[in-house]
């Protein structure tokens, strides 16, 4: 059995949304210190929707793999839904990760949360019932 998916592989040879938004409405940055990997997502929303999303990591191609899987699973999905994404189904989309892997998943979560938040902070008006 291969160690990782044919998805992980072609998000990591192929990584989609890679890039900086100059003027995003939302940044957030995360590390893990043990591993060394480093992700930062911009994002771009109109009308409560995600209109643009983009990533940069520095980290293994599993890292790699999980900011562009977790970078489509919420461009053009309404914050609210961004808000609910998980590792889990980061993890899931990739078709799996080793389980020593799974903590990139989890900052691939975290990065998405942190910008959310960012966003929040700059637009407090914005904000309805919190972040999950």
């Amino acid at each position: 059995m291969a160690l990782y998916s044919e998805k992980v592989m072609d998000h990591f040879r192929n990584p989609r949304n890679v890039g900086i938004i100059e003027d995003a409405d939302g940044v957030g940055e995360v590390g893990n210190a043990r591993c060394g990997d480093i992700m930062k997502v911009y994002l771009k929303i109109e009308d409560d929707i995600i209109t643009d999303v983009k990533f940069e990591t520095f980290g293994c191609g599993s890292a790699i793999a999980s900011s562009s899987m977790a970078t489509e699973l919420i461009k053009g999905k309404p914050v609210s839904e961004a808000m609910r994404l998980t590792n889990k189904a980061v993890a899931e989309a990739l078709d799996g990760l080793p389980d020593y892997k799974m903590h990139c998943s989890v900052l691939a979560e975290e990065a998405i949360r942190g910008a959310l938040e960012d966003y929040y902070n700059k637009h407090p008006e914005k904000k309805k019932g919190g972040i999950a």
